[in-house]
């Protein structure tokens, strides 16, 4: 028998098996999510946070970027049809009822989310803010995640996500 037929296949199992070994945990945040419901808990009530119809993407990607756009999807039309002539009372409800943001994200050696730097947003204010998880805190149990954040008021708001397959 031919070893030189032999050794190839086992040369390549053993660099495999090696790859395995030293592969880092799986990014447990990784992907796009679905917003299924957002609560927000003002002085003890539980209310809802983006309205009774919350529409929201959230999007992680490999190369530790994030990207997190949240809305009421009852916020009414403007009537002028154009995004800067809104009235006052139009552009409050779009503001009040909506918020987006982008930017930078870390896990931990296990693979769970540690924190993010927001480096754009639709409210100017965040623009800058790290959060790590004593701020924000990201569960993911299979296909769902939970999303815990304290206001600087002490305002909490629960989301939760589904994975988008």
């Amino acid at each position: 028998m031919d070893r030189s037929k032999l050794v190839v296949p086992v040369l390549v199992a053993a660099l495999a098996a090696a790859s395995a070994a030293r592969a880092e945990p799986a990014n447990q945040v990784l992907g796009t999510w679905r917003m299924v419901s957002a609560r927000i808990d003002p002085d003890g009530r539980n209310a809802p946070a983006y309205g009774a119809r919350p529409n929201g993407l959230l999007v992680f990607t490999p190369d530790m970027h994030f990207v997190e756009v949240l809305s009421d999807a009852d916020v009414p039309r403007f009537a002028s049809n154009a995004r800067g002539q809104g009235s006052a009372e139009e552009n409050r409800a779009a503001m009040a009822g909506s918020i987006g943001f982008f930017g930078t994200y870390t896990v931990d050696a296990a693979g769970a989310f540690s924190g993010n730097r927001v480096e754009g947003s639709t409210f100017p204010n965040w623009i800058g803010d790290v959060r790590t998880t004593e701020q924000l805190q990201l569960v993911v149990e299979g296909d769902r995640m939970r999303e815990s954040f304290r206001r600087p008021d002490g305002t909490r708001i629960a989301i939760e996500w589904q994975r988008v397959r």
